[in-house]
């Protein structure tokens, strides 16, 4: 018969184990481990404040909620979460700035661009509404793009609608873009390094986030 003694101590350990073993679960991938030569240069002092990003929104690897395939990109917009699905019913889920409500997009489109420190050009929409900007902004850490841009298209037909870094990181996790997912330059450049032109990326409208399920594959609504 073991002494209760050496139960609770045994309890113990394995409850540590169990802990531990969440803990490793959620820990955040190192976050310059991918960077060029070029982004330590440009991100070495960044000429923005460096934001205290919550937890919750710091990139973990979690339990993924919905059936998306591995490779997939889903934006839960109610959520302020981008996942990138991995196998084994796990995801990437890292905080995102999102749209507005009244100038969110949501959808089903394909990755048809990928740049590094992209040029900005500013649409009409945005000129007329917070401009007036140059009509071209060179790729920096000044660009509000940020480090890296995925470019949302529907068919061959361009949405207007990017996933990117930013140089206003303290706007993680609100609703406040012009409709653009948003995300930290550290999180942009890791993201960028594992996806690929063509890839699935599925945005949930405001109101559908938490429906677990509801979307299958990436194929549609």
């Amino acid at each position: 018969m073991v002494p209760r003694s050496a139960l609770a101590w045994l309890f113990l350990g394995l409850s540590g184990w169990v802990i531990a073993g969440c803990a490793q679960s959620t820990l955040s991938p190192t976050s310059s481990e991918n960077f060029t030569q070029r982004d330590r240069q440009l991100l070495a002092n960044p000429p923005y404040a460096q934001a205290n990003i919550p937890e919750q929104y710091r990139r973990h690897i979690v339990e993924f909620p919905y059936k998306e395939r591995p490779g997939t990109i889903l934006v839960d917009s109610d959520s302020r979460y981008l996942y990138y699905v991995l196998p084994q019913g796990k995801a990437i889920r890292y905080g995102v700035a999102v749209g507005e409500e009244a100038m969110a997009w949501s959808g089903v489109a394909t990755v048809g661009r990928m740049a590094e420190w992209p040029d900005w050009i500013p649409t009409p929409e945005i000129q007329a509404r917070l401009g007036p900007y140059p009509r071209r902004v060179a790729g920096g850490p000044e660009n509000p793009l940020g480090a890296r841009a995925l470019y949302l298209y529907e068919g061959n037909k361009d949405t207007l609608y990017r996933i990117h870094g930013t140089n206003q990181p303290e706007y993680i996790g609100r609703a406040i873009s012009s409709g653009c997912i948003r995300m930290t330059n550290e999180d942009v450049i890791d993201l960028y390094d594992r996806v690929k032109q063509g890839t699935t990326v599925v945005v949930l409208a405001p109101g559908q986030g938490g429906r677990m399920g509801a979307f299958t594959g990436g194929r549609g609504w």
